[in-house]
């Protein structure tokens, strides 16, 4: 494939939406064709699915919330995503594979190779080029997501967990950035808003020239 595929991933509060925004923002002001989406939600059928999967009202079972999430990912891949790359676009998601094995995997508890043959199933094999991780204590999260509720007065089924789940979801972020460190780069996400989009456009930029070169990272 032409295009490149990149994800960006991290525990709630740690701004990966909003640095999403701002990296497709100066791509396209550099000319490049940038196509950004999220999961779920990416598809009109992945919109209906997110209303269902985050509304704070619904009870959702864990065994539900893993296949609906993956209905989400086969849609999005196949209607979306591969389009995009075989016509040379850059894709930027919020949120992908990776989220599953944190959120469902980690923090739902369900067995690694269960985790592994859902996610082969609805990629179809596809993984990103590049993944950034956003990294937050869950303190800060939780303080993150906090102000975020009170302001905007929207809560979704995730703000509702405790301390200990974004924890077990913190530390399975981790884990995948130690096993594939070529693909996965860890973004300290502490700081200030610019200094963030400043420490991706240093990792991103790089890597689209020797993407589009060809050159291995």
């Amino acid at each position: 494939m032409a295009g490149a595929f990149i994800t960006f991933e991290g525990i709630d509060g740690s701004g990966k939406s909003t640095q999403l925004r701002m990296l497709a923002s100066e791509l396209r002001q550099r000319g490049q064709q940038v196509v950004a989406t999220r999961e779920p939600g990416g598809t009109p059928l992945g919109t209906r699915l997110r209303e269902a999967l985050l509304d704070a009202q619904e009870q959702v079972d864990p065994l539900a919330e893993l296949l609906l999430y993956a209905a989400d990912r086969a849609q999005h891949v196949r209607a979306l995503v591969r389009p995009a790359l075989e016509s040379d676009h850059i894709i930027l998601s919020d949120r992908y594979a990776d989220a599953t094995v944190a959120y469902q995997g980690a923090g739902r508890g369900f067995p690694d190779q269960l985790i592994a043959e859902v996610v082969a199933l609805a990629t179809g094999g596809l993984m990103p080029d590049l993944t950034l991780i956003f990294d937050l204590t869950v303190d800060e999260s939780l303080r993150r997501t906090s102000r975020r509720v009170r302001d905007d007065q929207q809560a979704d089924r995730l703000d509702a967990e405790d301390a200990a789940f974004h924890q077990r979801v913190r530390d399975a972020y981790m884990r995948i950035a130690a096993a594939e460190p070529e693909r996965v780069k860890i973004i300290d996400a502490s700081g200030a808003v610019e200094e963030t989009h400043a420490e991706v456009l240093k990792l991103v930029m790089p890597f689209l020239e020797k993407h589009r070169s060809g050159v291995s990272l």
